[in-house]
């Protein structure tokens, strides 16, 4: 290990002290307490893990252990690094950065934000070590790089070190910014909710590479994450917090079998997906007091869809199959590379064809790249293939007119990912509900609607997703992530469509909002007799929610078929996969 030529002569033997001991740490604001009395220590080597939802005070604390607080937060107590006797509290930005990147380190859950996009990334891992003089000149610090790079995964990493961050892949970036975080060798390594943003897969290696490195290296870590599942495959022992408090800690193996504090409990039960309580739904943390971890908790049948003609809103007669897609291509053209050669084509999407039948729960599940997006643009009338027909409600999208998109609109509505993205931060969310009600063209009836008839409708769509009636005169910022999804929802269904389409509707959301809204969404699938269409990464999700789900890799369906079936006995390797890369809380219970 490296030694540390400005660490004050009074340091104990490095395998004697602890990587990290946090006494009495309170984080206030100027009018409340964000964090109160926090206490722990990692010795080094160990691996722990920091749990709760957004709002809890977990990255709170990760800033202040790398003295990152910003000014208009204050902060008492002590926080020492490596046995290192000044206290990060306090100490100044000068004192502080010599300890960072250098007795600790930390890895974020965006990379591109950590990273210079002027600068290759060789030179950016090379500058973590000049910084802190670990190497002698600027030539032996790129040659070390160069070896971090494949320390940690990447192929070709002479290559690599050249590239600059937006020629990298996601999982890429993340790998790099391991190597700088690795590079001075810190006694600390700090994981704020690194894999978020990741493909399943490139989650998995990620969180194996993460283990491997800190374990050869004798590193503490601390991991931080909403995903209960991830640091039961990652952690030795976990810190549960709740409102800037830790309510529980103890080794994974007891915390995560036998939790002794409510919240905790309902934290697991909220993240098992494989566990139904007598309703059929999932458990949240208000529900959770029947749960028992690791106990399989028979799913409660649900009845099948009724005719579409007996929803609230009389509709025409439909056809059997709301959507037909038959041998499905897309292709868009890149920039040219040369003058005289033709601009190079990427097929998006490769002959795919599905049917989905009036009233199904249909899943289409991928990774980055798979082609679910451009499908999704194409099912929504806001695309047109380059190749292959495409039937939704019984009309032709290819080369589509006017008053067919406009009925598809009536028909098929989306709740998108982010519902920030798609609310006018500027209305309040009783317009932004009542907005589609405006267009006579998006209702069944094609008659437009009074004042008191679209008050009454919002209402009533508010109380369906469970706000309180006053939401209407409040703004999008004033709720949290899973209320405002609920008004992206409200909104989505206030036409009364027959077809939800939902794109990662729940894949930002805490494990305790996450089941909030899948179950809101199979009560309201099931209430208004909604065919469902369910877009998502994670097959775990997909498995709870539809009956039937395709599988997308590199443009193509590699398997659909009934979810059970495919979730048992999948056929593909591809799918196989995908349900081992994904850690589940019911797993990590099981191996305990």
């Amino acid at each position: 290990m490296t030694s540390i030529a400005t660490s004050p002569p009074a340091l104990q033997p490095r395998e004697d002290r602890p990587a990290l001991e946090v006494s009495g740490l309170t984080i206030s604001s100027a009018d409340r307490v964000l964090v109160n009395d926090l206490r722990f220590r990692i010795e080094r080597g160990e691996r722990v893990g920091l749990i709760g939802e957004s709002g809890s005070g977990k990255s709170l604390t990760s800033l202040a252990v790398m003295g990152l607080l910003p000014e208009t937060l204050t902060a008492q107590g002590s926080v020492r690094i490596d046995g290192d006797d000044r206290n990060l509290v306090g100490l100044g930005e000068a004192q502080s950065a010599k300890l960072r990147g250098r007795n600790m380190a930390m890895v974020f859950q965006e990379p591109m934000t950590a990273l210079n996009p002027l600068m290759r990334v060789g030179q950016q891992i090379a500058e973590a070590m000049t910084i802190h003089g670990t190497q002698p000149n600027r030539p032996s610090a790129e040659r070390r790089a160069v070896e971090l790079l494949a320390d940690v995964g990447l192929p070709s990493p002479a290559e690599t070190a050249k590239a600059f961050p937006h020629q990298l892949s996601g999982g890429q970036r993340q790998r790099v910014v391991l190597a700088i975080a690795l590079a001075n060798d810190p006694a600390l390594l700090v994981c704020d909710e690194p894999t978020t943003a990741l493909d399943v897969t490139v989650q998995k290696q990620v969180l194996d590479l993460v283990l491997k490195t800190v374990s050869m290296r004798d590193t503490g870590l601390l991991f931080i994450t909403h995903d209960l599942a991830v640091v039961g495959e990652t952690c030795e022992r976990v810190l549960v917090m709740n409102k800037g408090s830790v309510v529980e800690e103890g080794p994974i193996d007891r915390v995560f079998t036998r939790p002794e504090h409510p919240y905790t409990r309902g934290l697991l039960a909220a993240s098992d997906l494989d566990a139904t309580d007598d309703a059929g739904r999932l458990f949240t943390v208000s529900t959770a007091a029947s749960y028992v971890p690791g106990r399989s908790v028979a799913r409660m049948a649900r009845k099948e869809p009724e005719s579409v003609t007996s929803a609230p809103v009389e509709a025409p007669a439909a056809p059997t199959k709301v959507v037909k897609a038959e041998n499905i291509t897309k292709q868009y053209s890149r920039g040219r590379t040369s003058l005289f050669a033709p601009a190079p084509t990427v097929d998006a999407l490769k002959g795919v064809s599905f049917q989905i039948e009036t009233g199904q729960r249909f899943g289409i599940v991928g990774e980055s790249g798979s082609g679910k997006s451009t499908l999704l643009r194409i099912l929504s009338g806001l695309d047109e293939p380059t190749s292959g027909t495409i039937d939704v409600v019984g009309r032709r999208l290819n080369g589509a007119r006017k008053a067919d998109l406009a009925e598809l609109r009536r028909n098929l509505q989306i709740v998108f990912q982010d519902p920030m993205g798609s609310l006018n931060p500027r209305m309040r969310v009783g317009d932004i509900i009542a907005e589609p009600l405006l267009n006579a063209a998006n209702l069944q009836s094609g008659v437009a609607m009074g004042k008191k008839e679209r008050r009454e409708l919002v209402a009533e769509m508010v109380a369906a997703v469970g706000l309180p009636l006053d939401s209407v005169d409040r703004f999008p910022h004033q709720f949290s992530g899973g209320q405002r999804q609920r008004i992206s929802i409200a909104r989505a269904l206030v036409c009364r469509p027959r077809i939800l389409v939902a794109d990662e509707p729940v894949s930002a959301l805490d494990v305790s909002v996450r089941a909030q809204v899948l179950n809101l969404l199979a009560d309201l699938v099931e209430e208004y007799n909604l065919t469902l269409i369910f877009v998502s990464h994670d097959l775990h999700v997909v498995r709870y929610l539809c009956d039937h789900v395709a599988v997308m890799r590199h443009g193509e369906i590699v398997e659909q078929g009934a979810t059970k079936d495919i979730y048992e006995n999948p056929r593909s390797d591809y799918t196989r996969s995908l349900i081992a890369a994904k850690p589940t809380i019911r797993h990590t219970q099981e191996m305990q």
